[in-house]
């Protein structure tokens, strides 16, 4: 088989996305048109609440806008080329968008679990050491752990994108799959993978899991000392401060660890297509709506937003 080494030439790869009906382009490109307004809008209407509301200007509040505006950036990196590829039918990605969109989604998606797990370590404190919160969670180290969750996750997607860059893809250059996501552009090299693949799978296990195990931590040490508090009422109160977040957690890692936490042997072409658009699009759309539909604080925030815009 003829093998064509596309990190040296002007070819591209072609993306089957969701589905290959041509009846279905019109219908899918609506839905996903819709969706992606819908995740725009609520997260900049979450960002200027909170923006102009003095009394939302509390860590907490902080990593959320930071997570909405993650979520704007993480959806724009996929949507708009999907939305394209449903009217077109050539549905082809040039290989270095391919590579630079890799990149982008992964330092995105990498940044808001590292926001997520922000915001659980802020819970944590709220909760288990209310006296030290003003001094361990003051706006300077706010803002390094937000600089650090967007550091560790851009050099993250530099090493997996030059990894990518150093294989050779073969004749078949169709991608099975809406964007250019690890598991299916692996699945087309040529190369021998398996010494990658360790290294990719090792590596993310190192920068994904790292936060996620760092929100179960946090959330056992919530649950234990929760229990302690005497008073039903004191308990609801508390655990309703984590509610929204923990919701998110479950939404976006429960798909994110079906997808990526698997041999490339178990690949599903359709169940990951599923699972991906779950924490790719629905996730970042359901975020805004989570945040504010039970949030007191939020709702107060957008009433206030609302009467300032039609004042």
């Amino acid at each position: 088989m003829e093998t064509k080494n596309y990190s040296s030439s002007t070819s591209g790869f072609i993306l089957l996305g969701l589905s290959s009906n041509p009846q279905l382009q019109k219908p899918l490109f609506a839905i996903f048109l819709i969706m992606y307004l819908l995740t725009a809008v609520g997260n900049v209407l979450i960002i200027l609440a909170i923006y102009s509301d003095p009394r939302l200007h509390t860590p907490m509040y902080f990593f959320l806008s930071n997570l909405s505006f993650m979520d704007i950036c993480f959806t724009t990196v996929i949507v708009p080329k999907m939305l394209v590829n449903f009217l077109s039918e050539t549905k082809v990605i040039s290989y270095v968008g391919c590579l630079v969109q890799m990149y982008f989604f992964m330092a995105f998606a990498n940044t808001d679990s590292y926001l997520l797990a922000s915001m659980a370590i802020d819970r944590l404190v709220a909760i288990c050491n209310p006296l030290h919160y003003d001094v361990v969670m003051k706006p300077r180290h706010c803002l390094l752990m937000l600089l650090g969750s967007c550091s560790i996750s851009h050099l993250h997607s530099l090493f997996r994108v030059l990894l990518m860059s150093c294989l050779s893809f073969c004749a078949s250059h169709i991608i099975k799959h809406f964007f250019c996501d690890t598991q299916p552009v692996l699945k087309l090299s040529c190369s021998d993978i398996s010494s990658s693949q360790m290294v990719v799978m090792t590596e993310t296990l190192a920068v994904i899991v790292t936060p996620f195990l760092c929100i179960i931590f946090s959330y056992l040490r919530i649950i234990i000392t929760v229990l302690r508090i005497p008073s039903a009422g004191g308990k609801w109160k508390a655990f309703s401060t984590c509610g929204s977040h923990l919701t998110v957690v479950v939404l976006f890692y429960g798909s994110v660890i079906y997808v990526y936490f698997r041999p490339l042997s178990m690949y599903s072409v359709m169940k990951d297509r599923v699972a991906t658009v779950m924490y790719t699009v629905v996730t970042p759309m359901l975020n805004p709506f989570i945040y504010s539909l039970r949030n007191k604080d939020m709702k107060r925030g957008l009433k206030k937003l609302r009467d300032r815009i039609y004042s």
